[in-house]
């Protein structure tokens, strides 16, 4: 059942309402933002489009249709849906709701994300999660930066994060330090330079956990140790498509039970994950997320697996 922005309380039944130490267990909540909330409708926000990074001026039509269709995926596949309300600091941004915090099995974690605009979310994030019953486990202060499109759980215990432009060393330390005490070892992971700073280049845009043994990636992209890492761990690599990797391939979000959600814009590698065993369902993001940079991860914020 979706929660609208009017009743967006928990079911006082579930007696778990958060976690967050897994990737590809069952997906049961998750938080969105439409682009409605986040003003794709509204000229004042829609002008920045270029000094965010947007390909070309977002199309507000399209792009909800295409939101609406993502939500009906999650729906369809057991995820109740709490939405993000709109408020006047949001950014076009906003939409790409993985990034501005972090929900632990502790609480959530309140990031301090690289992209100036997008400071102000992790605000939103984490009140709007304390009316949810979620609590509040600390904050990424600056200087550090930190974005949850960098952070990667290998397993309960073990956090990758990448560092590059939007997660730096401080940002990382400040993150060991708050999971630390609850026994996780984070681990920093070098990322590319890639298309420079004004790029939004996040570890998950090189790999996307499927399930506890396997992950599909961009070998090229990941640095040597990333990989060795990964590798001593016993994961299944699944390569991408390249000819694909602009249209954000290796963006693939894990429902859980061998079941994917990715964009339809991606055939091949669609294909190659199907023939490896997998439930791939799909939607268009041609405006939606090609045009800002954001797939199905970057759209979502989990907020309960099990």
């Amino acid at each position: 059942m979706r929660t609208s922005n009017s009743n967006n309380t928990l079911n006082p039944a579930d007696s778990l309402v958060f976690n967050g130490h897994s990737m590809v267990a069952p997906l049961r909540r998750v938080l969105v933002c439409s682009p409605h909330s986040a003003g794709w409708d509204t000229a004042p926000r829609t002008g920045c489009w270029r000094e965010l990074g947007f390909c070309h001026p977002p199309d507000f039509s399209i792009a909800q249709a295409q939101h609406d269709d993502l939500c009906q995926q999650l729906e369809s596949a057991g995820a109740e849906l709490i939405c993000l309300p709109a408020a006047s600091d949001l950014s076009l941004d906003a939409v790409y709701t993985h990034d501005p915090s972090l929900p632990t099995d502790y609480g959530l974690i309140g990031l301090n994300p690289g992209k100036a605009n997008r400071v102000p979310e992790a605000r939103c994030h984490v009140e709007f999660c304390r009316s949810l019953g979620i609590p509040a486990l600390g904050q990424v202060e600056p200087p550090g930066k930190a974005e949850a499109g960098d952070m990667v759980w290998l397993d309960s215990n073990t956090m990758l994060i990448g560092q590059g432009y939007r997660t730096d060393a401080a940002g990382i330390g400040q993150m060991d330090r708050l999971l630390g005490p609850h026994g996780v070892r984070v681990i920093a992971a070098p990322l590319p330079y890639g298309s420079g700073p004004s790029a939004c280049l996040h570890l998950m845009s090189l790999m996307s956990l499927l399930d506890e043994a396997t992950a599909l990636v961009d070998l090229p992209w990941l640095a040597v140790q990333t990989v060795e890492l990964v590798k001593s761990r016993d994961y299944r690599l699944i390569e991408i498509d390249y000819s694909e990797r602009e249209s954000l391939a290796c963006n693939v979000l894990s429902l859980g039970k061998k079941r994917l959600l990715a964009l339809e814009e991606n055939p091949k590698t669609n294909q190659k994950l199907r023939e490896a065993g997998f439930d791939v369902r799909a939607f268009s993001g041609s405006e939606l997320c090609i045009n800002g940079g954001g797939g199905p991860t970057c759209l979502t914020r989990p907020l309960l697996r099990g």
